[in-house]
């Protein structure tokens, strides 16, 4: 469950006032609005990326207000992916999985099992240098996994792929919700992605939530 209770902020003259709304557990939802008008500083105020100036930002009834990302244990995908171009696909898998301290049988084994969900494992051992578009978003979906976060996070995730690749996008996370259950809260302007993934859909305009979000399922 993700909840945001009165959240506001400011960058410069940038202001984001009163945001509240709560995707439930288990939910996909999606977070709409025109270029610019704040979602993705409402995902990064989600991940603890970047501090609010006041309200509660709560996960599965927690408040984790002040808590550092880390700690927050949200899977996120940022638009830009951050892929590091020195690490294998496996490697990308593991980062966090190492970060945690597992074994490497536990590694092994989760890699396997998320490239094969994710349909990647014949590039376990290459660089992300030279992968496709949708290539490159499997890598970070699944470095985003690794660990089985609760929540994921993801900031126009098909934005840059191509009809055929956004079509296929869109099949994988609809899969990855049925087979893991993480809650999601997925960043877009597209009504096309909003009707074939979304159960829930949140608008955004003008610094304020103007529509708080209904179920489409």
């Amino acid at each position: 469950m993700i909840e945001l209770r009165d959240v506001g902020l400011h960058a410069g003259e940038f202001v984001l006032s009163d945001i509240s709304f709560k995707v439930d557990t288990g939910q996909y939802a999606v977070l709409m609005g025109r270029t610019g008008r704040g979602k993705t500083t409402i995902l990064e105020s989600i991940c603890g990326l970047r501090k609010i100036d006041r309200g509660q930002i709560l996960i599965h009834d927690v408040d984790v207000t002040p808590w550092s990302p880390a700690d927050r244990e949200i899977g996120y995908v940022p638009q830009d992916l951050v892929l590091f171009p020195n690490l294998t696909v496996a490697e990308h898998l593991k980062f966090a999985l190492r970060l945690r301290g597992q074994s490497k049988p536990q590694m092994a084994g989760r890699v396997q099992e998320l490239s094969e969900v994710l349909g990647i494992s014949h590039l376990l051992g290459r660089t992300v240098d030279g992968l496709s578009g949708g290539e490159s978003q499997r890598v970070a979906l699944g470095r985003a996994l690794s660990f089985r976060p609760s929540v994921l996070l993801l900031d126009e995730p098909l934005s840059a792929l191509d009809a055929a690749t956004r079509l296929e996008m869109q099949s994988l996370l609809r899969t990855v919700k049925e087979t893991t259950g993480v809650t999601t809260l997925h960043v877009t302007h597209s009504v096309d992605e909003a009707t074939a993934l979304a159960d829930r859909r949140i608008q955004l305009g003008e610094g304020k939530i103007t529509q708080p979000g209904e179920s489409d399922a």
